[in-house]
């Protein structure tokens, strides 16, 4: 990527404002030293931590930067490479390096441990529960009946047709005995803390992680059995807050923020968002939520981020405009690349590389294109996990250079 570039320069930095609002680490820190939790937190000692989920490591790094001597035991639960060396450092660590976007047999080890971990957990223990997207995958423990071969297929069914996350995360809690509400009953008496960072539209606890520590459907703050259960829940970060984080990072731009959460197919989206770019009376234009993407028998390389990009970059051949589409959590799909930055020459410089954007996107190759236009954006596993970003600008290299000098410091 050409990151000389000033509008991909503008674009790569307001995108680690937004991601920087929704740090795991910063959020756990601050939610637990928040004025609804200090008060419990002080009281009691010692805690044990299960963390799950994308943003598991830096949740857990801020539970121990407030809890200090008092945090016993960490069972940390994330996908493979999303845990730093400091993080590898935390007191009690037990760590389960899991699997996603599909389950495999660690994603049942992982729910195994998980429950062995809570019934191990001595009575004058107070609980401190830590959920982040992507938890559906990681772990799980099946009902009577069902096979990992089934919760396989469940996965790659529903990721292959474009299944919105609401849709197959209700598939999954059929045949979960943790996720719905189907844990939170093991904890009832211990006066649970749980947070959540939210990747999903409400920002519903019933919902992150498929329910792993929200209340029963439909029951609110209730057991599976629908008894009141006596957990705290609190979500210490969602997408708007990286969004509104965007907007005070943008200062000095006409910014344009749609707060309904998008879903649907990705190339309908590119649609939409290449028209709303081109026609809106905004310099910069930033969406959140979620988009789906149908795949091929055999897919290439990329994820739903690369592709919507790479879907507008055909829309916006030949004119000034810019967008990004990125994953918050630092992948799209199974990829190690966020998502990526595309512009109006970003078509022919993937002609000029012997590949044909149709073609790619046909064949959900969009990584491939992208990586031969030198557009894929990279950051690496950031820590959190609000869902997908994305950001259009509309600016002359003039005012991108303008803004770059005239910014405030971080």
């Amino acid at each position: 990527m050409d990151e000389a570039e000033p509008r991909r320069r503008v674009l790569l930095e307001l995108l680690r404002a937004a991601l920087a609002a929704v740090d795991g680490r910063r959020c756990t820190s601050q939610a637990l030293r928040s004025r609804r939790l200090a008060e419990r937190i002080a009281q009691a000692s010692p805690f044990w931590v299960a963390a799950v989920g994308k943003a598991a490591a830096g949740m857990a790094l801020g539970a121990s930067d407030v809890l200090g001597a008092s945090l016993e035991r960490v069972l940390l639960i994330t996908k493979d490479g999303h845990v730093d060396a400091e993080a590898r450092q935390l007191p009690g660590l037990e760590l389960w390096e899991s699997a996603h976007p599909v389950p495999d047999q660690r994603s049942l080890d992982a729910g195994a441990r998980l429950l062995r971990f809570i019934q191990e957990m001595p009575r004058g223990v107070r609980p401190l529960c830590l959920v982040s997207g992507g938890a559906s995958s990681l772990v799980e423990s099946l009902i009577p009946g069902a096979s990992l071969a089934d919760l396989q297929q469940l996965n790659r069914t529903g990721l292959a047709s474009g299944l919105s996350i609401d849709a197959l995360n209700a598939r999954r809690r059929e045949i979960s005995q943790l996720k719905g509400g189907r844990l939170a009953p093991l904890l009832e008496g211990r006066g649970a803390i749980a947070l959540f960072i939210s990747d999903v539209p409400l920002d519903d606890p019933a919902v992150i992680g498929s329910g792993l520590l929200g209340p029963a459907a439909g029951t609110g703050a209730s057991t599976a059995a629908g008894a009141p259960d006596d957990i705290e829940r609190l979500v210490v970060a969602s997408i708007t807050q990286a969004l509104e984080a965007l907007r005070a990072r943008a200062g000095g731009l006409s910014v344009h923020i749609h707060s309904q959460l998008f879903d649907g197919p990705a190339e309908r989206l590119a649609v939409r968002f290449a028209h709303e770019l081109a026609l809106g009376g905004a310099q910069l234009e930033a969406w959140g939520g979620e988009s789906a993407l149908e795949l091929p028998t055999r897919p290439g390389r990329g994820g739903r981020n690369q592709h919507l990009a790479l879907a507008v970059a055909r829309l916006i051949a030949g004119h000034d405009l810019f967008l990004l589409a990125a994953g918050t959590d630092g992948t799209d799909g199974p990829t190690a690349d966020a998502g990526g930055i595309v512009d109006g020459e970003t078509c022919a410089r993937v002609a000029c590389a012997g590949l044909d954007v149709d073609d790619c996107l046909r064949r959900a190759d969009s990584g491939t294109a992208l990586a031969a236009a030198g557009d894929l954006v990279h950051t690496g596993p950031t820590g959190t996990n609000v869902g997908d970003l994305v950001v259009g600008l509309k600016l002359s290299q003039t005012e991108a250079l303008e803004w770059l000098h005239a910014r405030p410091g971080p």
